[in-house]
């Protein structure tokens, strides 16, 4: 039997980069699927990838930061596959102009504030009661190696949101342990997405100084982030709650 065959997982920012690659591998193991994104064609793309290998999948166009789009998502799900058991948050945005507090507007501020920690609650509040529902289940929650060391080089909305997003999967597992919930947070590091890639492979002495600061030599691939999303998925993390996992090379063990 494949790891996740009994689970329905639903997957947001699944048009591209992690979240297209965790669909595949989630599918892999046997998983029904709800996507979502932003992203129209992306995002079918993504769900023709899953058919093709023969899964049960279902798109459903989906912005995390309106209330209503979370709500559909979730009857979305109820309403094809009959339950929810796995709500996996991996929508986020890194927004360029995102600095430091003393020069980032507040719409910058607010814009990724909206994506990576309002969509994250919105999702929870919607998807927990129908996983409640399902006789319990897992969220994982991505969050970000940032959120818990400094950089000189700041991108202060996107560390905070994803601190806000630690924390918030404390306060889930706390509250809702007893009612078969589990939820853990997935803290990457540097990954091989297309918008980081872009932006390294035209700046060589940025790449040379963040991979100086892996101690594992390379950046992670979107898979890394995948297999620990399906042991979170699985039942094999049945005993697992309320944790920060690191899959970053080394990156947060590295002092000199």
């Amino acid at each position: 039997m494949n790891r996740l065959s009994e689970q329905v997982a639903l997957i947001t920012g699944a048009a591209s980069g992690m979240g297209q690659v965790a669909a595949r591998m989630f599918a892999a193991e046997g998983a029904a699927l709800v996507l979502t994104d932003i992203e129209p064609n992306g995002l079918e793309q993504t769900a023709t990838q899953i058919r093709d290998l023969g899964g049960m999948v279902l798109a459903v166009r989906s912005d995390v930061t309106r209330e209503s789009d979370a709500r559909d998502a979730v009857a979305a799900a109820l309403e094809h596959f009959g339950k929810l058991t796995v709500l996996y948050n991996n929508a986020g945005i890194m927004i360029e102009v995102d600095h430091s507090v003393l020069d980032t507007s507040p719409e910058v501020w607010d814009r990724v504030q909206a994506v990576n920690l309002k969509g994250t609650y919105l999702m929870c509040k919607h998807a927990i009661p129908a996983i409640i529902a399902a006789g319990g289940g897992s969220v994982i929650n991505v969050a970000s190696f940032v959120a818990q060391v400094g950089c000189t080089v700041p991108q202060d909305s996107y560390t905070a949101s994803k601190g806000g997003v630690i924390a918030l999967t404390k306060s889930l597992a706390a509250q809702f342990g007893r009612q078969g919930v589990r939820a853990n947070a997935i803290c990457p590091g540097p990954i091989e997405t297309p918008l980081l890639t872009e932006w390294l492979l035209t700046d060589p002495e940025a790449k040379a100084i963040r991979l100086a600061r892996i101690p594992l030599g390379r950046f992670g691939r979107p898979e890394d982030v995948g297999y620990l999303a399906v042991y979170l998925a699985s039942s094999e993390s049945s005993w697992m709650t309320g944790a920060e996992l690191n899959v970053d090379g080394g990156i947060t063990a590295y002092y000199f």
